[in-house]
C-alpha cells in the first residue's frame, strides 16, 4: 500500500502556480521600484498584463526576456541590479512562463494611461456652424463673417466666469499698437495725422499698409529666428564668426513679405533642394537646420571615427530633430532619446528614426545664386559637372591605387602645400606640444625611438603653424637647441651631437624659420649610428607672457635621399600637452607638417603626382581621360556664387570628412550612450501620431534628400492637426501677450491645455483651409477682431477673477522688445537705416579671432552708422551676447525661444538711460527736433510727439521744457527715451 501511495503522489502534477499568490509578490518586491506605478525603466512595467506581457513568451522561459534577465541568462544585463531572485523565486517564474502565464484578467491594480488620449494627438474638430466663414473647404474666407465669428468663441465665455468685453481702444492706442505689433516700429508723427480717422474702413486699410510694408517681414521674421535659435557664431568653446548664416535670415523675411504659403514654407527649410530644386529659397531656407549651435572642435578637430567625435555628430542630428519637429508640431520629441517619451506617444525606435532622416547631411557652406534664373543654370552645370566627374573619378581610381604609396605621398605633401593667406595646416594634427614654462630658459627635450640603431646622416626639423598670438609659421621653433644620437634612451652614454649647423641653433639665437624646415646632418663618413634621436631645446620659443616648445614633424634619414625612418615611431618627451588631435607626441612622426609654397611649387606637385598616375594607364584609357577632362574643362562659367551656411551634404576631408551624401548609420542607443548601440532603424517619424493622425511618412527614393522630404510632407500634410495648431498659436500669442495654449512648445501631455479649445481648432482649420496657408490673412483675421481692438485697462472683475487675462476680456499691456526698443530710438532720432538685406552689422569688435574669439561691445562706436540699421539685422553672437540687448529680455540664441521674458528691473532702467546708443542718439534727437521746431517749448512738444505718438497734455509739457531750460534739449529727449509710455504698448 504504501509503494502504491508514492507511486500516486509522484505521479500526480503539482498545482499549477497562482499568479496573485506566488509571482505578482515576486514583481511587487524585486521589480516596482523601476517597472510600477511611480516609475516605468525603458517604458516597461509588470503591475499592467498588456504592458508585462510584452517581454514574456507564454509557454517558453528560456525565449522569454523577463526571464533570462532575472535569471542571470543576459550576463550583460542582469536584473533587478541592485537584488537578486532567490533560486525559489526564480523556479517560480519559470514554472508560470512554462505552464503559459495565466495573468487573470480584472486583476490588475494599475490601470494603462492611453497616452494617445489628447487633445493634440485629435484631428481637428470644427462644428458646423463655426465653418460658415467660407461655402466650403479652400472657398474664400469671408473676413467680416470670420472676425464675428473669433469674437463669438471669446464672448461666449466671459459670462461663464464672471467677465465683460472691455470697449474699443481709442484710434491713437490702436494706430500704434498696429505699428509696433505688425512693423515692430513707432508711427511718425504724420502716421498719426493720416490715420486719424480710424473708421472701420480705414482701420483696414491701415492693416492692409502695414501688412503690406517690407517692415513686416522684418518685424516677425525676429520672431521666427527666436524659435529656430538661430545665431551668426557656432557656440561651445570655440563661438567662431558663421559669415554665411545671414541668407537664411534674408530668406526668413523675404518669405513673410511675400506671404509664402506656409506649406512651402515648412518644406523649403527642411527639404528645399528636393522639393524646390533650382530656386534661390529651397537653397537658403536650409539655413533653417544649422540655425541652431555647432560644436566647431567636435567636428572640424575630433574625426568621426572616435567616441567623442559620434557623439558631437549625435547632438548635431538631436538639434535637427528638435528644431524641425518641435518648431513645427511643438512636440519634445528629444525626451525620447535616453528612454521612452514619459508622457507622449514617442517610443526611442520613433526619436532615432527621426535622427536618421537627417543621417546624411552636416552643416556646411551651400552655393546659390540670388535669382531662380541663376540657380537652375548653375543646377544644371552641377549635374553635367558631376557627370563627367564621376566618369573620370571611375577611370582614375584604379591607377590611383597601382601607383600606390608614392602617389599618397604625393598628396600629402599638396595637402600641405598652403596657398597665400591661408591656414596651411591642411589638417589639424599640429604637431609636438611641450608644456608651458613660465621662463625661458628651462630645458625641455623630444625624441623618437627609430626601433633599432641605424645609420643617421640626415635630420629634417618641420616647424608648426599656429595663429594663436598672431605668431603663425614657426610657431613655438625653439630659440636655442641641440640634436643628438644615442643607443641609450636616458641619453646618459653612448651620446653623439649632431654637430652640422650647431653653432647657429645652439651658441646663438636662431631666428624663427617660418615653415621652413630646418635640416641638420653628419658627414657619410662619420659612422654617426643610434636608435634615438632626441631635440633638447634650452631657450624655449615665447607664446604670449610665457615658454614653450613645439615641433610640426621630425624626419631621420640614413642617407640623402630615401626613406624616413622616423614616421610612425614612438615619440617619448619630457612632458607635453596632449590634446588630440592637434597637440600629442605621436604627432611628430606621423607625416602632416604645414608647407609654405608658392601656388607654382603646388601645382608642380599636381603635374608630378597626375603624371605618376596616367603612367598606369592603358592608350585607351588615357585617351578617355583626356576625352572627359576636356568636356569637363569646356563647361560654362558663371560668376562665382553666395554661400549660405545650411543642413547639406558636406564634401569634407581630414576630421569633418561629412558623408560625402552616403547617410550615417543610425541606431538606438541604450539610455542614450553611444557606447551602447541597439538596433538599426531607418528614416521615420512618430509611428503613432501618423496612425492617430493619417499623416502618411513615405520615403520615395534612395537619395539623402527623400528623407528630408518624406518629414517635410509628413509635417506639412492637411492632416498633421499638430503642426496647424502650432502655428495659429504662434501667431496669436504674439498678438495678445500669450497663446491659446500657454506651452507654445509643447503640446504634450506636460503642456497647457487650450483655454479656448473651439476657437483653437476653428483658427488652425480656417488657417489651412480658407486662406491656403497665408500669414498675412491671419493676421489681419486677428487684428480686425473686436477682441484685439479692446482697450488694455484691467477692471475690478478681471483682476478679481482672471488676473492673468486668460479669457481676453481685455487686451494686454505689454513691454517693447529689445529690438523695437532699439529701432525706436533711432527710428525717433532720424538716424535708422532702413537699407534690407545682405551682411550682418557687428556692434562689437572681434579680440583674438585666431582662437576663442572675443567680442567686445564696449569697444564699439554707437555713432559707427553701419550698425544704425534695424535690430533684425545685428550680427547675432551666442556666447558673449550684445549687454544692452540682453538687458532689455532679448533672446538667448543658444535656445529655441518660443515666448521672451518680460522682466522689470533697475537694471533696465541704468541701461536705457546710459547706454552709449542712448547717450548718442539723444543727440542725434535734439538736433532733428531743433531743425523741426523754433523755440524750446515747441521743440520739446515736437520730441514728445515723436516719442510717444500723442501731443503732451500741459502738466506734462511745463515740467519738460522746465528741464530742458535747466539741462538742455539733449538731456531731455534722453528722459523721453526712458518713459514708461516709449517702452510700452498698450
Amino acid at each position: 500500500m504504501r509503494i502504491i501511495s508514492f507511486i500516486i503522489l509522484a505521479t500526480t502534477p503539482a498545482f499549477a502556480v497562482d499568479f496573485v499568490r506566488e509571482v505578482r509578490p515576486i514583481f511587487e518586491k524585486h521589480c516596482a521600484e523601476c517597472h510600477g506605478a511611480e516609475k516605468q525603466k525603458n517604458d516597461y512595467r509588470l503591475d499592467i498584463k498588456a504592458v508585462a506581457l510584452k517581454q514574456i513568451v507564454p509557454g517558453k522561459s528560456a525565449e522569454s526576456p523577463l526571464f533570462r534577465f532575472v535569471s542571470g541568462l543576459e550576463k550583460d544585463t542582469p536584473m533587478p541590479p541592485k537584488s537578486k531572485l532567490s533560486s525559489v523565486e526564480i523556479e517560480t517564474l519559470r514554472r508560470w512562463i512554462d505552464e503559459g502565464a495565466n495573468w487573470p484578467d480584472g486583476v490588475d491594480v494599475a490601470k494603462l494611461e492611453d497616452k494617445t488620449d489628447w487633445w493634440a494627438f485629435k484631428p481637428l474638430k470644427v462644428s458646423s456652424s463655426a465653418t460658415a466663414t467660407a461655402g466650403s473647404r479652400h472657398e474664400t474666407l469671408n473676413l467680416k463673417l470670420a472676425t464675428d465669428r473669433l469674437d463669438t468663441f471669446i464672448r461666449a465665455k466671459l459670462p461663464e466666469v464672471g467677465l465683460k468685453p472691455a470697449p474699443r481702444a481709442d484710434a491713437r492706442t490702436l494706430v500704434r499698437r498696429l505699428f509696433f505689433d505688425l512693423t515692430g516700429l513707432p508711427p511718425t508723427p504724420a502716421d498719426m495725422s493720416d490715420w486719424s480717422d480710424l473708421s472701420d474702413e480705414h482701420y483696414e486699410k491701415l492693416v492692409d499698409t502695414l501688412l503690406a510694408s517690407p517692415r513686416y517681414g522684418e518685424r516677425w521674421a525676429r520672431y521666427w529666428l527666436d524659435l529656430v535659435h538661430y545665431g551668426e557664431t557656432h557656440g561651445y568653446d570655440k563661438d567662431k564668426p558663421r559669415m554665411n548664416a545671414w541668407p537664411y535670415r534674408d530668406y526668413v523675411i523675404r518669405a513673410f513679405n511675400n506671404d509664402k504659403p506656409y506649406r512651402r514654407f515648412i518644406e523649403e527649410q527642411i527639404a528645399g533642394d528636393a522639393l524646390y530644386s533650382g530656386t534661390t529659397d529651397g537653397i537658403t531656407a536650409l539655413g533653417f537646420i544649422a540655425a541652431g549651435p555647432w560644436d566647431y572642435i567636435g567636428h572640424a578637430e575630433v574625426p568621426e571615427t572616435k567616441l567623442d567625435g559620434k557623439i558631437a555628430r549625435h547632438l548635431d542630428r538631436d538639434d535637427m530633430v528638435q528644431n524641425a519637429v518641435g518648431t513645427f508640431c511643438s512636440l519634445t520629441v528629444q525626451c525620447a532619446q535616453c528612454h521612452y517619451h514619459k508622457f507622449d506617444p514617442i517610443s526611442q525606435e520613433d526619436y532615432y528614426s527621426l535622427q536618421a532622416v537627417f543621417a546624411g547631411i552636416d552643416r556646411t557652406d551651400v552655393d546659390f545664386y540670388p535669382d531662380d534664373a541663376s540657380m537652375q543654370k548653375f543646377a544644371a552645370l552641377q549635374k553635367q559637372k558631376k557627370q563627367i566627374t564621376d566618369e573620370i573619378a571611375a577611370l582614375e581610381e584604379p591607377l590611383k591605387k597601382t601607383a600606390g604609396e608614392a602617389y599618397t605621398a604625393l598628396s600629402k605633401r599638396i595637402d600641405g602645400a598652403a596657398e597665400k593667406g591661408a591656414n596651411p595646416n591642411a589638417k589639424p594634427d599640429f604637431g609636438y606640444h611641450s608644456a608651458i614654462s613660465p621662463t625661458q630658459d628651462a630645458a625641455k627635450w623630444v625624441q623618437v625611438d627609430l626601433g633599432k640603431s641605424v645609420r643617421v646622416e640626415r635630420i629634417v626639423l618641420k616647424p608648426c603653424y599656429d595663429d594663436f598670438g598672431k605668431i603663425g609659421g614657426g610657431f613655438g621653433f625653439p630659440v636655442r637647441f641641440k640634436i643628438e644620437v644615442s643607443n641609450d634612451p636616458e641619453f646618459k652614454t653612448g651620446v653623439t651631437l649632431v654637430w652640422r649647423k650647431h653653432d647657429a641653433t645652439f651658441m646663438n639665437d636662431f631666428p624663427n624659420p617660418g615653415l621652413k624646415p630646418f635640416e641638420s646632418g653628419t658627414a657619410g663618413d662619420d659612422g654617426v649610428t643610434g636608435r634615438y634621436v632626441r631635440v633638447t631645446a634650452v631657450k624655449l620659443a615665447k607664446r604670449s607672457n610665457d615658454y614653450m616648445f613645439a615641433l610640426a614633424e621630425m624626419e631621420v634619414y640614413d642617407r640623402k635621399t630615401g626613406p624616413n625612418l622616423a614616421v610612425g615611431r614612438p615619440v617619448s618627451s619630457l612632458d607635453s600637452i596632449e590634446a588630440a588631435p592637434r597637440w600629442r607626441k605621436a604627432n611628430l612622426t606621423d607625416g602632416i607638417a604645414p608647407e609654405s609654397r608658392t601656388e607654382e611649387d603646388k601645382l608642380k606637385l599636381i603635374r608630378e603626382r597626375d603624371a605618376l598616375m596616367l603612367a598606369q594607364a592603358s592608350e585607351a584609357t588615357k585617351k578617355k581621360i583626356h576625352s572627359a577632362r576636356k568636356q569637363r574643362d569646356a563647361l560654362p562659367q558663371l560668376p562665382a556664387p553666395q554661400k549660405v551656411y545650411a543642413g547639406a551634404v558636406h564634401y569634407g576631408s581630414g576630421s569633418f570628412k561629412g558623408t560625402h551624401g552616403i547617410p550615417r548609420t543610425i541606431q538606438v542607443l541604450k539610455r542614450g550612450d553611444m557606447k551602447q548601440p541597439a538596433q538599426e532603424v531607418s528614416a521615420g517619424t512618430v509611428t503613432a501620431l501618423s496612425e492617430l493622425l493619417q499623416a502618411p511618412f513615405k520615403v520615395a527614393g534612395d537619395h539623402e534628400s527623400d528623407r528630408r522630404a518624406a518629414l517635410a510632407k509628413w509635417i506639412s500634410h492637411p492632416n498633421n492637426a499638430l503642426t496647424w495648431r502650432s502655428i495659429v498659436n504662434r501667431v496669436w500669442q504674439h498678438h495678445f501677450g500669450r497663446g491659446l495654449v500657454d506651452t507654445a512648445n509643447d503640446f504634450g501631455r506636460m503642456g497647457g491645455k487650450p483655454s479656448h479649445p473651439e476657437l483653437h481648432d476653428w483658427l488652425a482649420a480656417t488657417f489651412r483651409d480658407e486662406m491656403n496657408g497665408s500669414v498675412k490673412k491671419l493676421h489681419k483675421l486677428i487684428v480686425m477682431s473686436e477682441t484685439y481692438r479692446q482697450k488694455s485697462d484691467t477692471s475690478d472683475l478681471s483682476d478679481k477673477f482672471d488676473a492673468a487675462n486668460q479669457w481676453l476680456s481685455h487686451q494686454n499691456r505689454r513691454k517693447l522688445d529689445a529690438e523695437s526698443i532699439r529701432d525706436s530710438i533711432l527710428a525717433v532720432s532720424g538716424k535708422l537705416d532702413l537699407t534690407m538685406g545682405g551682411a550682418s552689422f557687428q556692434d562689437f569688435i572681434i579680440d583674438k579671432p585666431q582662437h576663442s574669439p572675443h567680442y567686445e561691445y564696449h569697444l564699439h562706436d554707437p555713432e559707427d552708422p553701419k550698425s544704425h540699421r534695424r535690430s533684425i539685422y545685428r550680427f547675432i553672437v551666442r556666447s558673449q551676447q550684445q549687454p544692452f540687448m540682453t538687458v532689455m529680455d532679448c533672446a538667448d540664441p543658444s535656445m529655441r525661444v518660443d515666448k521672451r521674458n518680460e522682466s522689470l528691473s533697475p537694471l533696465q532702467a541704468l541701461a536705457l538711460m546710459n547706454n552709449g546708443l542712448t547717450v548718442a542718439m539723444a543727440k542725434h534727437f535734439a538736433a532733428r527736433v531743433g531743425k523741426e521746431a523754433v523755440g524750446l517749448e515747441a521743440q520739446t512738444k515736437r520730441a514728445f510727439v515723436h516719442a510717444l505718438a500723442r501731443e503732451p497734455k500741459a502738466d506734462e509739457l511745463a515740467p519738460l521744457v522746465d528741464y530742458a531750460q535747466r539741462e538742455g534739449l539733449e538731456n531731455t529727449c534722453r528722459v523721453l527715451l526712458n518713459l514708461n509710455e516709449f517702452s510700452f504698448v498698450d
